[in-house]
């Protein structure tokens, strides 16, 4: 039940995503063959740089069932739970409803056709009004209790509107749709200023609401994005490696002190220029032979370990292993390989391919209530791979009714991506997927056949499925009595 899921995020970013069972094992490896002609290599882009500057990932509790928490009366007067498993409850479904209204709005913002967009936006107007709604009717009574809520709600309502203004910000504002999105911006504004849920100064003071919001976002994700540690791998095992290469270095140094020592008699002009010399050349190749052997030992070993922890609980979730390196094309798997020369003849160009692997271990221990898998969202920014591409346009010329029209033409770039899946005694499944890029954006993300001979990971997730829509839909077995 990997639910694998590659989309593009932002302009320049895509972003992985897939859903890890309790118990379950699994490796997943990601090769993003990049054209030569783009100058990303190692000499260019250090692994370990792009890792903490252009990777960034997210792992948390996830549902898709019957038991999306949702704070209800029932579930309050009752008081069956405790005020902390109140507060966890209450953060797990503002959280989901947070990510679900970011990708939907992501997902809108990039429909260009008016009629289409605004008919999107009805429907994502209707069912965040309808969830805002159903949060509320659970507000509870209890003082010690509702302070909880209250932050949670203040947060839910701004980030709401600041959802639906950023989407009508480029549109027609004289649409019906667009007046119906107001009223309900202006509907929240009245809503939290009713309840005194922020000061007019900082209601007026843009610096000062969006650093409350942040604050509170941070305060509904507490018990839901897991605690991750992160660990660099092979400390030792790189001063080891500076030290072997470092006598080795002076090996050869010293053996060609005592050979100018048997050249020259005494302490003369010319042993001490030859000395120089002998000197300055290990200080030139020393980083050189360190590097070049660091990279030998280094290559196929895992950079990073991480460990995932539940930040209310403290129980271990889950273990990970995490790899990032340029690899050669004879050193892939025999499969990626095939996958790879599987393409037209002018898109076979040199590439430099770079690895990202992630081996996966999660505890077989118990999850919170109604939750029965972890989904981890890794973005991978491409700007440190656009950087070297060609500015600005060429013209393309035609002639049309006897005249020569100049065309602007922009310079596209295409990323090969090859995800390999393979889960514990089981063999890997593959998928293909093409990244056209030019210097601005990403300008498409296709999926690619594969050869017959290769399997076909069989819970690859292609459909745009509107998130809002599926957390609307999850939500309607749980009802108030």
């Amino acid at each position: 039940m990997s639910k694998l899921r590659i989309k593009q995020e932002e302009e320049l970013s895509i972003k992985f995503s897939h859903l890890l069972a309790r118990g379950e094992q699994r490796k997943l490896d990601l090769y993003f063959s990049l054209p030569k002609e783009m100058g990303i290599g190692p000499n260019s882009l250090n692994e370990e740089e792009y890792y903490f500057s252009g990777v960034q990932g997210r792992r948390a509790y996830y549902s898709e069932g019957l038991h999306l928490p949702l704070v209800q009366s029932r579930f309050v007067s009752q008081k069956k739970r405790t005020l902390e498993e109140f507060r966890l409850y209450m953060n797990l479904f503002a959280y989901q409803y947070a990510v679900a209204m970011e990708n939907d709005a992501r997902e809108l913002a990039r429909i260009e056709e008016d009629a289409q967009f605004f008919e999107g936006l009805n429907e994502f107007t209707v069912h965040a009004s309808t969830l805002l709604r159903r949060f509320r009717r659970g507000a509870p009574a209890d003082e010690k209790w509702r302070h909880y809520f209250e932050n949670a709600d203040n947060y839910l309502s701004w980030f709401t509107e600041q959802q639906l203004l950023k989407l009508l910000s480029k549109r027609d504002m004289q649409h019906k749709v667009s007046e119906r999105v107001l009223q309900l911006c202006h509907e929240e504004q009245a809503y939290r200023k009713s309840h005194n849920y922020n000061s007019e100064r900082t209601r007026e003071d843009p610096n000062r609401i969006a650093n409350k919001m942040l604050l509170l976002r941070r305060l509904i994700q507490q018990g839901v994005v897991l605690k991750e540690d992160l660990k660099t791998l092979g400390v030792g095992l790189k001063k080891l490696t500076t030290g072997f290469a470092t006598a080795l270095v002076m090996l050869v140094v010293s053996s060609l002190i005592i050979k100018a020592q048997g050249v020259f008699n005494g302490l003369t002009l010319a042993m001490v220029f030859v000395l120089a010399l002998i000197y300055g050349a290990r200080e030139i190749f020393k980083d050189d032979v360190r590097n070049a052997l660091w990279r030998i030992v280094q290559k196929g070993r895992p950079r990073w370990s991480r460990i995932l922890t539940d930040t209310t609980t403290h129980s271990l979730i889950a273990r990970q292993l995490v790899w990032l390196e340029f690899v050669k094309s004879k050193d892939l798997p025999d499969a990626v390989n095939e996958i790879l020369k599987r393409r037209h003849s002018q898109n076979k160009v040199d590439a430099e391919i770079l690895h990202y692997g992630i081996s996966t271990r999660v505890e077989d221990t118990d999850f919170l209530t109604g939750y029965n898998s972890i989904q981890e969202q890794v973005v991978f920014s491409l700007v440190p791979f656009v950087d070297f591409l060609e500015q600005g346009k060429d013209e393309l010329y035609r002639e049309q009714d006897g005249e020569i029209i100049a065309e602007q033409v922009e310079r596209r770039y295409q990323i090969n991506l090859v995800v390999v899946c393979q889960r514990l005694k089981q063999p890997p499944q593959y998928a293909r997927y093409k990244i056209t890029v030019n210097r601005r954006q990403i300008v498409e993300i296709t999926m690619s056949d594969l050869p017959e001979n290769v399997p076909l990971i069989d819970d690859l997730v292609t459909d745009n499925t509107s998130a809002t829509a599926r957390l609307d839909q999850q939500s309607e077995p749980i009802t108030e009595s």
